[in-house]
């Protein structure tokens, strides 16, 4: 075998491979020699059949099949010899394959880029300072209990929380749109549901009340013609009902399955859960900053077939997400330019990552991987039942081991950067949106 090896642009190579004629020609002469035991040809009696007939009507396609495993068999070859690193799957391209003559054929490929990391202390990190207090407790309760409401009519003046039910119909510049018109409509006020002023315009509005308000919609609204319009809606409210919270007693507390204890045991169990979270979502936040600092510190050439198939993943799980809404038969052929730019940076990513982890030769550590099948575990009802489930399923528990090997690089980043702690709440970090 014959290599030579070219560099065609940027990560692209391609091998020119010759192979000697008689070791392809022994490979299809073995062949076609078991073709003429097994098959049967009219006129002649199994594997009776003369060469020249199995040669004639079987010659070209298995040469074809022949030569296309000895391709991918020297390519193996060839790039372990030459200590290449392909990134996907090759293109053959067969120049020469006649009986009698050498194999000659090309791959080209992409390879993976040489990786060097550059000085890591060069990545900043704000590390959250947080805790569960007390008062976190209080807010949590409170939305547990606001899940759990109930509605009671009244004839007050509407509030922030009330839940009402109107009839509107809008116009713009005195002509009713599309879609602007409704009966019955329920609404929770500061629910965000409809466009900026509509809610504040009728809170405060009464049963049987009647008002004409105006409002804008925004210039990103999602129908064309409506776009930074002013309109006129007229309202009518039919009903109006005040929410009623539960009482946070031992009834309140077997809500969420705490039978025994009370309210104290239920305090410990959410405290227990957000505190959970709360670790979770510090640690992403780490994470990210890690990442986005890795990412802008380096510059990589990204192997197209990688981005390809990254590409093929997330549209796989669009698809499955999107699959749950509506009939898959519905489904739009989601573009590549969807996911472009996401799968370059996961695949960026990756790559920085895998050399850290090569470069520290990290391994991974099992007492991670059992901390965090046990953390997923413990939001279940039966955690242990959990932690076997997963110890049984080897790819579940391959899933867990790339989470830690991927944690145990992220951990060493934040070790070699530079890190500042700062203090901040929980609801800064739960809920940075919010403010």
């Amino acid at each position: 075998m014959q290599v030579s090896v070219e560099t065609i642009q940027g990560l692209e190579r391609r091998l020119t491979i010759s192979v000697p004629a008689e070791s392809v020609d022994v490979e299809v002469k073995n062949r076609l020699r078991q073709i003429g035991k097994t098959q049967r040809i009219n006129g002649f009696r199994p594997g009776k059949v003369p060469p020249s007939v199995i040669q004639k009507r079987y010659g070209k396609s298995v040469r074809q099949e022949v030569a296309g495993e000895i391709m991918q068999r020297n390519f193996v070859e060839a790039i372990v010899a030459e200590k290449i690193n392909p990134a996907g799957r090759p293109r053959f391209v067969a120049k020469s394959n006649e009986d009698g003559k050498a194999l000659e054929f090309e791959a080209t490929f992409e390879i993976y880029p040489v990786v060097e990391l550059k000085d890591l202390k060069e990545i900043s990190v704000e590390r959250p300072e947080v805790e569960v207090t007390d008062n976190d407790l209080d807010e949590m309760f409170v939305t547990l209990q606001n899940q759990h409401k109930t509605w009671k009519a009244n004839k007050r003046k509407t509030k922030k929380g009330d839940k009402l039910t109107i009839d509107f119909t809008g116009r713009i510049d005195g002509e009713e749109f599309e879609g602007g018109k409704s009966e019955g409509f329920e609404l929770e006020l500061g629910s965000g549901r409809m466009i900026p002023g509509f809610e504040t315009e009728i809170t405060g509005m009464k049963v049987g009340e009647e008002k004409t308000i105006k409002v804008t919609f925004p210039e990103d609204y999602h129908a064309e013609n409506l776009k930074g319009k002013e309109a006129e809606f007229d309202i009518v409210v039919n009903t109006t009902e005040g929410p009623v919270l539960p009482e946070i007693d031992e009834e309140f507390a077997k809500l969420f399955g705490v039978e025994e204890g009370g309210v104290e045991a239920l305090r410990e169990e959410v405290r227990k859960n957000m505190e959970r979270e709360l670790t979770q979502a510090v640690k992403a936040k780490v994470k990210e900053q890690v990442i986005e600092g890795l990412l802008s510190s380096h510059d990589l050439d990204l192997p197209s077939a990688l981005i390809t198939q990254e590409i093929d993943v997330l549209r796989q799980q669009a698809m499955k997400r999107f699959a749950g809404q509506m009939d898959p038969k519905n489904l739009p052929e989601l573009p590549n330019n969807m996911f472009e730019e996401q799968a370059k940076r996961r695949v960026k990513v990756g790559l920085l990552l895998g050399e850290v982890i090569k470069v520290n030769e990290l391994k991974v550590d099992e007492s991670k991987v059992n901390e965090l099948i046990a953390s997923t575990a413990s939001a279940y009802e039966d955690p242990q039942e959990v932690v076997e489930y997963y110890s049984s399923n080897n790819e579940l528990k391959q899933q867990m081991q790339n989470v830690a090997l991927e944690e145990q690089a992220v951990e060493l980043l934040v070790e070699k950067a530079t890190v500042k702690n700062k203090k901040t709440s929980f609801q800064d970090i739960m809920n940075p949106n919010a403010k």
